[in-house]
């Protein structure tokens, strides 16, 4: 197998990957995967080392010089592709696990966590409270939603792409049900992960009221065997939206506090959050739910598709 294969391989689909991440993250990212399979390394061991380095850089961007500055974006950038190589070794071994999708959502809001009370530490004796305030709802309400968001609807066109086994899908009724079955004895800290995760998971379902009622009409309509062209038209209609999903991830966001960090100005960061990523998260929610009317409105039309 060629090398642009092997590497075309560990992505979640060509469809949901960045420009960024097809030509720099993912392929620095294959060859950790390649070095730490060598060694028998556990992908969630590769994220927790993304964790403490993400962490790391947070400290570094507390030191207004320009070497603490270019520290901390190394080690960002390197929490990052150790963040690809994550689930590139999953990908690639089948060690997939739900564990793993737990520790990679939380490495990215350790990053940010870090970071957010670094820069607000640093920028308290001209700020105040007033940086807190600011940066506790840039955080907490706005990066918390553009995130959840744009993750959902990049499984949701996974889902549509490649079916159940292709996309991190989940409901916020079966993880309840999950949890409510599950013993508290033996089960603590997974208990409390389904609980936060459950909620979550409510918070994106709750955003998306159109496509839930698309989905519940397409489960008593099709089931699990969603019609060919039904599919190929929803991803039709999805795929221009994924460069919006994408932009409210990490690379962007990322690139643009590099540049305020080096500039000298991080509390601008915190306005983009509020005002730029916000724009861009009610515009793509309302593309997204206008496209998911249209299928609904249409099912009819592929009832004999099936």
């Amino acid at each position: 197998m060629s090398n642009n294969r092997k590497l075309e391989a560990t992505f979640k689909s060509q469809d949901t990957e960045e420009w960024l991440d097809v030509h720099f993250t993912r392929p620095l990212g294959l060859l950790w995967a390649n070095f730490f399979n060598r060694f028998n390394v556990h992908p969630n061991v590769v994220t927790v080392l993304s964790i403490i380095l993400g962490a790391a850089a947070g400290v570094m961007f507390y030191y207004p010089d320009l070497v603490h500055t270019c520290i901390g974006i190394l080690l960002l950038v390197w929490a990052n592709i150790y963040d690809s190589t994550d689930g590139q070794m999953a990908r690639m071994t089948g060690k997939k696990t739900r564990w793993g999708r737990i520790l990679d959502g939380f490495a990215g809001d350790v990053w940010f966590f870090t970071i957010y009370f670094f820069i607000c530490l640093r920028l308290t004796p001209v700020w105040g409270v007033w940086i807190w305030l600011m940066a506790a709802v840039s955080g907490f309400v706005c990066h918390a939603r553009q995130c959840q968001l744009a993750d959902y609807y990049r499984n949701v066109h996974l889902y549509f792409l490649k079916g159940e086994g292709g996309s991190e899908l989940d409901s916020y009724e079966r993880l309840r049900e999950e949890f409510r079955a599950l013993p508290w004895r033996g089960n603590l800290v997974w208990k409390v992960f389904l609980f936060s995760y459950g909620n979550y998971t409510r918070t994106q379902e709750q955003m998306t009221p159109a496509f839930q009622a698309l989905k519940r009409a397409l489960a008593a309509r099709f089931g699990r065997r969603l019609p060919m062209r039904l599919r190929d038209d929803f991803r039709a209609g999805s795929l221009p939206l994924m460069k919006y999903a994408n932009i409210l991830t990490f690379n962007t966001r990322a690139i643009f506090l590099y540049a305020v960090l080096l500039l000298g100005v991080p509390w601008v960061y915190f306005v983009f959050e509020l005002t730029v990523m916000n724009v861009l998260l009610l515009y793509l929610r309302a593309r997204h739910e206008s496209l998911c009317r249209r299928i609904h409105s249409q099912l009819d039309t592929y009832e004999t598709a099936v």
